[in-house]
């Protein structure tokens, strides 16, 4: 087996795939939200979605539409009847750590047994011009706000699941039909989307149960609802939790094919929630090797189609289960961490360069910036490997620094030096295993995926 990268040959831009769904956020921090600009800065992260911020209905302050019109009754041209207050600490926090901001207007999924904020709303023009005022303070300075020109503002999330919407299929269209009309009247510049759908998991047939047929129709009856009214889509979201890298690509194939057969080749796809399962084992999963090389050897994946235009991480909310970033006891970084770390690195320098591996199992993305180069490579289902990497115009003057992530939070890092512009290595990849490879000045040894 042999992997060969070519940093002179560039191919396209890094995607976003490397987004995430909530933030690190610390209420006691107030506007100093240090941990989220900390570790957004470290990881590289483009955008972070605000969905399922702060805990259940939304921590009753943040975000969701209810938590900042807290009286559907009230007059929504007054801006005393908005409270922004803890939602502009959140969103300050990202725009400080230097990402940007993907909008889910609607709410936080509400799983009790008795249902507060996922009826439909009483009046769908009323509910989007509440929507325009959000907007309005954040993107126009209105109530006090701000200009942070948030592009992606979403339309509710999951709305074929009744967790998050006890109304029908036809009082969804309706509200999407009218917010998405209103909002992109006032705003045309924004991009609207929806609707986070629940995914496509029937189009195996082991999982085509009578839930995830239904999914699969809504998306169907949702693009035709779009195409017949002439309501607005710029991007189409949906979500998927799976441990199987084939049917990650087969749910990326069958949205963006479905989307190009309804006649949306421009419209851009976010698999705006994924990760290596759901609940039970995947949590555990989320925070060890099997977890960390499933999301790299997946952002590969996302990265080297053309399934995806922009992927979010679900979660780097500090408190939830699905946040396989950190240690819920000792809160340590986990090798989870390190691995989507090493996309960020790519994402850093924005060009993709050629790579390739005669092993289809091992999955790579390489970026160079001219002075720097970053490399992930990634084992997830293949068998332990042991390759060898040859380099080609590489950048004169630097040093090569090999980090192999571990479980156990144990550095092991390998550092070469070269005098031509070509050179090769050899590279142990077990199952499960991550590697980040980093080409830079020997003054940036920061660029070393534990440092």
């Amino acid at each position: 087996m042999s992997i060969k990268i070519d940093f002179a040959k560039t191919t396209r831009k890094i995607k976003d795939i490397n987004c995430v769904n909530c933030a690190p956020y610390a209420p006691s921090s107030g506007n100093n939200q240090s941990n989220i600009i900390r570790t957004f800065k470290e990881l590289h992260i483009p955008y972070s979605r605000l969905h399922d911020c702060c805990g259940r209905y939304g921590g009753s302050y943040y975000v969701d539409v209810p938590n900042i019109f807290r009286d559907f009754d009230k007059d929504p041209y007054d801006e005393n009847n908005y409270d922004f207050y803890y939602t502009d600490e959140y969103i300050k926090g990202i725009i400080d750590s230097g990402a940007n901001v993907c909008y889910r207007l609607g709410v936080t999924i509400d799983w009790g047994s008795k249902k507060y904020r996922t009826y439909p709303p009483k009046d769908s023009k009323k509910w989007a011009i509440i929507c325009e005022h959000i907007i309005k303070h954040y993107n126009e300075g209105w109530s006090k706000g701000f200009h942070y020109n948030i592009a992606y503002f979403e339309i509710w999330n999951e709305p074929e699941h009744s967790a998050m919407w006890l109304g029908t299929k036809e009082q969804y269209f309706e509200l999407y039909k009218t917010a998405a009309k209103h909002l992109k009247e006032i705003f045309p510049d924004i991009k609207i989307g929806g609707y986070g759908s629940s995914g496509f998991y029937s189009v195996y047939k082991e999982d085509e149960d009578d839930l995830n047929k239904k999914f699969v129709q809504y998306f169907y009856d949702f693009l035709s609802m779009v195409k017949e009214t002439n309501a607005p889509l710029d991007f189409f979201s949906w979500h998927t939790y799976s441990d199987s890298l084939d049917k990650f690509t087969g749910y990326m194939k069958f949205a963006r094919n479905t989307l190009d057969e309804y006649g949306f080749k421009n419209v851009e796809i976010h698999c705006n929630e994924w990760n290596v399962g759901g609940e039970g084992n995947g949590y555990h999963l989320m925070r060890n090797m099997i977890g960390a090389s499933y999301i790299a050897s997946a952002m590969c994946i996302m990265q080297n189609t053309d399934y995806v235009d922009k992927s979010f991480y679900y979660c780097f909310s500090s408190t939830s289960g699905y946040n396989g970033f950190f240690d819920q006891n000792t809160k340590f970084k986990t090798c989870t961490y390190y691995a989507f770390k090493a996309f960020g690195n790519c994402h850093r320098l924005s060009n993709q360069v050629y790579s390739c591996c005669d092993n289809k199992k091992i999955h790579i993305v390489a970026a160079s910036n001219k002075d720097s180069c970053s490399v992930l490579v990634s084992n997830y289902d293949g068998d332990d490997e042991t390759t060898v990497i040859t380099m080609d115009n590489l950048p004169q003057g630097n040093k090569i620094y090999v980090d192999y992530i571990s479980e156990d939070r144990t550095p092991k890092t390998e550092v070469y030096e070269y005098s031509n512009s070509s050179f090769g290595f050899e590279l142990n990849l077990p199952k499960y295993s991550v590697v980040s490879i980093n080409i830079v000045k020997s003054t940036e040894s920061d660029y070393c995926i534990y440092n």
